[in-house]
């Protein structure tokens, strides 16, 4: 690596880390950048910028945005009595994306996992278990991913709550061992429609 090259390669050793963009994709990524810098390098490192210095976690929920909290928790339409628990945002915004729950959510900020020393203060789950109570949720619909870990989390959970609320979780469309970040909408809606009691 020369010096003339050295800021080029540490910008494309930071994009390789990005998920899904290995050393190859990220150089490609980064030689299109520059060569469209002012429709395209410039424009992406001011909205980088503006977004390190204004994304917040909703205190609330966990979800992303720019405020303390989110727009989905401030909302009083979404004040149904429904609460979506997800693992993390990427589930809620897949949820969103399908367009057919109304009701509110709850980031866990991932699951469960004796392997890694995952318990439940680890996780929202503590804050889950207060917001049943204090926002007078009357079912939980646990859209965790079809993984052993997910479903674990699920079957805790559902313990917890047991006679605190209604608790349901996806049916039909999530195959096992899939992620909700990575289905399409209609199947996360088919899913949601057709949820069970657990």
């Amino acid at each position: 690596m020369t010096d003339s090259t050295k800021d080029i390669e540490a910008l494309i050793e930071q994009m390789a880390k990005l998920p899904g963009l290995g050393p190859r994709s990220a150089r490609r990524a980064v030689l299109h950048l520059i060569k469209k810098r002012n429709r395209a390098l410039v424009p992406l490192a001011e909205s980088m910028r503006v977004v390190a210095e204004t994304a917040r976690e909703c205190l609330n929920c966990g979800n992303i945005g720019t405020s303390d909290i989110c727009e989905i928790c401030a909302s009083e339409k979404r004040r149904n009595g429904e609460l979506c628990v997800v693992e993390d945002v990427a589930d809620l915004w897949a949820m969103e994306r399908a367009g057919v729950f109304k009701g509110r959510y709850h980031v866990l900020g991932g699951t469960l996992s004796a392997l890694d020393a995952i318990g439940p203060e680890e996780l929202r789950i503590p804050k889950l278990l207060d917001r049943v109570e204090s926002e007078e949720v009357s079912e939980v619909i646990l859209a965790l991913n079809a993984t052993v870990d997910g479903q674990t989390t699920a079957h805790y959970i559902a313990d917890q709550l047991e006679v605190r609320a209604k608790i349901t979780s996806l049916a039909q469309g999530v195959p096992v061992g899939g992620e909700l970040d990575y289905l399409d909408d209609g199947t996360i809606s088919a899913a949601l429609r057709a949820r069970k009691a657990i």
